[in-house]
């Protein structure tokens, strides 16, 4: 798995994630601080959204995206720490496997 956190995301990189969303979504995106962007197979970002739900006050959703290694991309909004206390915790208890 790959991750990588965007501090303070631009407005057109917010653009770009809301459009590409897998889904409407029933919960609204607001005041986002930082970005987590967590890709790898579709059973690991299953797994990893639920411990990121679990572990702090965050947002995921899955991005759509055209990948020919059938590699899943999931976006995991919030503040800062919440983001960062997640993606710590996603790797702590997936890993890179």
């Amino acid at each position: 798995m790959e991750y990588r956190i965007i501090k303070s995301p631009s407005k057109g990189t917010l653009d770009i994630l809301m459009r590409r969303k897998g889904s409407p979504g029933t919960t609204t995106i607001e005041n986002v601080d930082a970005v987590g962007l967590v890709q790898g197979r579709l059973i690991d970002m299953i797994f990893a959204t639920d411990i990121a739900e679990k572990a702090a006050g965050v947002v995921v959703e899955d991005i759509r995206g055209h990948c020919p290694q059938n590699m899943i991309l999931i976006a995991i909004f919030g503040d800062t720490a919440a983001v960062e206390a997640a993606i710590r915790d996603i790797q702590n208890k997936v890993g890179n496997r």
